[in-house]
């Protein structure tokens, strides 16, 4: 099962309610081997504040600068990072699957 969705949801809402922008990046699928299911979701507000995952960590870093852009503005968007096996190391996608995330802002 994810993380604990609805804190995760409230901790989203309590910063809108801050006035902060904020976006929500979620994994909406999965292939072979992936640190995080499918529903794990990573929180961010427009000061770099991060709740719960999508990866453990090795991904963490691009979807946060795609929060960023579309906390800006920019369209919602799904990210795929997958590795082959001789990239997994370079990129931090040990697990050598393939991970999608979707990223949108939270209104």
């Amino acid at each position: 099962m994810p993380q604990d969705t609805d804190q995760i949801l409230d901790t989203a809402a309590a910063w809108r309610a801050e006035g902060k922008r904020v976006a929500l990046a979620t994994v909406v699928a999965t292939w072979g081997s992936s640190p995080r299911q499918v529903g794990s979701q990573l929180v961010v507000d427009a000061d770099g504040r991060m709740e719960g995952s999508v990866s453990g960590g090795c991904i963490e870093g691009a979807v946060v600068r795609e929060a960023m852009e579309v906390m800006q503005g920019g369209p919602p968007r799904t990210l795929e990072f997958g590795v082959s096996n001789e990239r997994a190391w370079e990129v931090g996608l040990a697990c050598g699957g393939t991970v999608k995330v979707f990223v949108e802002a939270v209104a």
